[in-house]
């Protein structure tokens, strides 16, 4: 199961490293090409997706394996969704206006204002989760962060092990710098002008993936390739950054490196899976 918040988005295949289709063919994978990229997708969505997709798989006396870095999905899943106010379409029509006019970081800076907290941990481009911060503040009057406080993500409707793959920054900098060349080696380019020509605009939620507008400043004449694979690489470590911060607020995650600690993962996988075997 898939916890990537991009990889959910049809067409978007070579930027969020989607596992192609012999991986897909070898080994069911769930949570992928859900929507289309220019469709909105929450965490309560996913919540759904991946709660339904679980249930299946243990139906059939399998063990899910979640794997991907949305921090904020993976928490929803393990621990729980905090209530908050349904949507108000008519504000999100205003917040929408706001951000064609102006674009997202606009809004980001207005939620700095209202809800420091929500917008520590919410990248300042990531429209989607900026509305939803925003929408909650300005209706409720309390912000978004106040409400996560109080339900407090106690909810354990599974027990799981969790995995945290600790590579040092240099290492990580370095694979990531790796991993962008290769992505454009494989057609990177091709990829986001196809979705150019489908008529995707620089606002659509699949395109906020790292990545996707680089590449399209490139083909839209606005950089070349090599500052738009350095833009990409440097997005991409900021994203890591962020990422290491939440991971490490987070309890009961098992650090090991992918590589030296093998074994170990090895071992503890299947300890879990011994002492939460399921009857067949």
């Amino acid at each position: 199961m898939s916890a990537d918040s991009r990889q959910v988005y049809r067409h978007l295949d070579l930027g969020t490293a989607k596992p192609d289709a012999a991986a897909r063919a070898r080994v069911p994978h769930h949570g992928l090409d859900l929507v289309d990229p220019d469709e909105a997708f929450d965490v309560a969505r996913f919540r759904a997706v991946a709660a339904a997709a679980i249930a299946d798989i243990h139906r059939r006396g399998r063990a899910a394996v979640v794997v991907g870095g949305t921090g904020l999905y993976v928490r929803a899943l393990l621990r729980g969704l905090c209530p908050a106010p349904a949507r108000v379409p008519a504000l999100r029509a205003t917040l929408a206006r706001t951000i064609a006019a102006q674009g997202v970081p606009a809004l980001h800076r207005r939620l700095a204002a209202l809800d420091p907290a929500a917008a520590a941990r919410i990248a300042p481009r990531d429209g989607v989760r900026t509305v939803r911060a925003l929408e909650v503040a300005l209706t409720t009057g309390v912000p978004l962060s106040e409400w996560q406080a109080r339900h407090g993500f106690g909810d354990r409707p599974y027990e799981a092990l969790v995995i945290g793959l600790a590579r040092s920054v240099d290492e990580l900098d370095a694979r990531i710098a790796a991993r962008a060349r290769a992505m454009v080696a494989a057609g990177f380019l091709d990829e986001v002008r196809a979705l150019r020509d489908r008529g995707l605009g620089v606002d659509a939620p699949g395109l906020l993936a790292l990545g996707y507008r680089e590449m399209l400043a490139c083909i839209e004449g606005r950089s070349d390739i090599g500052a738009a694979l350095d833009a990409t690489v440097r997005a991409t470590r900021q994203f890591a950054k962020r990422q290491r911060t939440w991971f490490r607020r987070e309890p009961d995650i098992r650090w090991r490196h992918p590589v030296r600690d093998r074994g170990r993962i090895a071992a503890e996988v299947t300890a879990f899976l011994t002492d939460n075997a399921r009857p067949l």
